[in-house]
């Protein structure tokens, strides 16, 4: 078992009234090996300028995670396959919809990996295979009740 930590700090801009709901949603968080991320709500959640388009917000992180997560084991388990990642790429997707409470929710995840290979480039169902696995190994995808897809992309 191990710990993961990140330290959220908002702090309320003097002379915003907060109780009207107008008041910025930019904060910080730290996280356990000292990277700093700006964050802020999503704009299409919290109008500007109460929100910044330019900080991550909960839902990209969160989409962010589960790729991060099944890159990291597809390049594991390729490496204990023999198989050379030159490059990998994801160019994933959340949506953020009703569920079935009718709850906002982040209820489906898409995740389009792009890998090159070195030569010799595994076929497609080797890759598959790697995608399944390392679907299976997430345990960021095993953490979460919302739908999680693999759609891997060709390479460039």
């Amino acid at each position: 078992m191990s710990t993961h930590t990140a330290h959220l700090r908002w702090q309320r801009t003097a002379g915003e009234a907060f109780t009207d709901q107008r008041y910025s949603r930019r904060h910080t968080l730290q996280f356990d090996g000292g990277a700093v991320l700006a964050a802020s709500s999503a704009p299409t959640s919290v109008p500007l300028p109460y929100s910044d388009a330019s900080a991550v917000d909960p839902e990209e992180m969160f989409v962010a995670s589960l790729s991060s997560c099944h890159m990291l084991w597809f390049l594991s388990l390729a490496a204990g396959q023999g198989h050379v990642v030159e490059q990998y790429e994801d160019a994933a997707e959340g949506v953020l919809a009703r569920d079935a409470e009718q709850r906002l929710a982040m209820t489906q995840v898409t995740l389009r990996p792009r890998v090159a290979f070195a030569s010799p480039v595994p076929g497609a169902a080797a890759v598959a295979a790697l995608h399944h696995a390392a679907h299976e190994r997430c345990f960021i995808a095993n953490s979460v009740k919302t739908e999680v897809r693999v759609v891997p992309q060709e390479a460039a």
